[in-house]
């Protein structure tokens, strides 16, 4: 039987989700786990298929983890208006450099044709192309999004375009990889679509990893904890 080990803290929302899923995978065994060190442990257990994160806090597991797993990098798989889109980077440490942004690009790229979909990614900046010299931290910004677009382009075969700040215009597009500047941009986009206005979200999806390892939000619905078990169990089958 698989077994799939998710972790349990202040949002009882997770011990509902948890019901639903058995009542629709009666075949998966969940194993409720309440302490990070444990849910570490379980992410290196070859009889664990996939955890989730639950309702744990995520700042000392994810130091865990990179300490075994140091290229580790997630990305946050969202449904919007009828698609679906992988929104990275999303931990607010995350995506620093150009480098960073792009390492994660190609493994949303590889999830994407594993999945055997083809990716449409949207590069995004802190301002339009012509706020250009409107403080020094937008410029550099819409610089770093116009080399990232570029690097893109000659290391991939990927559609890709520079949407600067027009994140709007990126999910009308339909674009299934949108690139934000940084980490702390890429949370604020998460919690506005999926916390605010309910957008349903199946949790982040980590890279640079064997194990199928979702993180979720601590303030997730059940539903939202409901769609990471489901995203687990299915990506333990490819």
């Amino acid at each position: 039987m698989k077994t799939i080990a998710i972790g349990v803290g202040k949002n009882e929302n997770i011990i509902q989700a948890c019901h639903i899923f058995k009542e629709k995978h009666p075949k998966t065994n969940l194993k409720l786990i309440y302490r990070d060190e444990d849910l570490v442990r379980a992410v290196l257990d070859d009889k664990i298929h996939g955890v989730v994160r639950g309702s744990l806090p995520a700042s000392n597991i994810m130091k865990a983890l990179k300490a075994t797993n140091p290229h580790i990098t997630r990305a946050t798989y969202v449904n919007g208006d009828k698609y679906e889109f992988l929104l990275t980077p999303v931990g607010i440490d995350e995506g620093e450099t150009i480098e960073d942004r792009l390492d994660i690009v190609k493994n949303c790229i590889a999830f994407y044709k594993r999945l055997g979909k083809n990716p449409k990614i949207a590069v995004l900046a802190e301002g339009r192309k012509d706020d250009f010299g409107r403080g020094e931290e937008v410029s550099q910004s819409i610089t770093d999004s116009e080399r990232l677009t570029r690097l893109i382009q000659e290391n991939t075969d990927a559609e890709v375009e520079n949407y600067y700040i027009l994140v709007e215009k990126a999910i009308k597009e339909k674009c299934n990889i949108i690139v934000a500047p940084n980490g702390r941009v890429g949370n604020i986009i998460f919690r506005t679509l999926v916390l605010l206005n309910s957008w349903p979200s199946y949790g982040a999806v980590t890279f640079g990893m064997d194990k199928v390892y979702i993180d979720t939000s601590r303030d997730q619905s059940i539903e939202g904890y409901v769609r990471s078990l489901t995203l687990a169990e299915k990506l333990d089958n490819f």
